[in-house]
């Protein structure tokens, strides 16, 4: 019964973290061997074609820094804000009576912030297409 209690003494102790340690050193210390060494090993014969952009078979037309217009991001991000807003009603959807008036006023403040942001948004212009 002794040596139970003894058994279990040291499972809190920093000793037990030593192999952890030691194995994200030999991870960390293999991760850059295997970079290092094949950028220090590895051949550095630069030519043209080696230098120039593959694009899959592709013919390259033009440059890839274009300006593009910063509407199709703008609205890749109202997307992702609607879907977070659903995913926001979810839980009170399913917990709405145990929430109470409580969670109704916290529904009703969020929808009514997420409404002053989206008209906010609407008016600067942001879904105006003319471009």
């Amino acid at each position: 019964m002794t040596s139970f209690f003894l058994l279990q003494a040291n499972v809190n102790s920093s000793e037990n973290y030593i192999p952890i340690v030691l194995q994200l050193i030999f991870a960390l210390g293999l991760v850059f061997l295997i970079i290092f060494g094949s950028d220090w090993l590895g051949p550095k014969r630069k030519t043209s074609d080696k230098l120039q952009n593959f694009e899959s078979g592709v013919e390259i037309k033009g440059n890839a820094r274009q300006p593009m217009a910063i509407k199709y991001f703008l609205i890749a991000i109202l997307f992702v804000l609607f879907d977070v807003e659903v995913i926001f009603f979810y839980p009170y959807a399913v917990n709405f009576r145990e929430l109470g008036w409580e969670g109704f006023i916290a529904v009703v403040l969020f929808v009514g912030l997420f409404l002053a942001g989206f008209t906010y948004i609407f008016k600067k212009g942001a879904m105006k297409w003319e471009d």
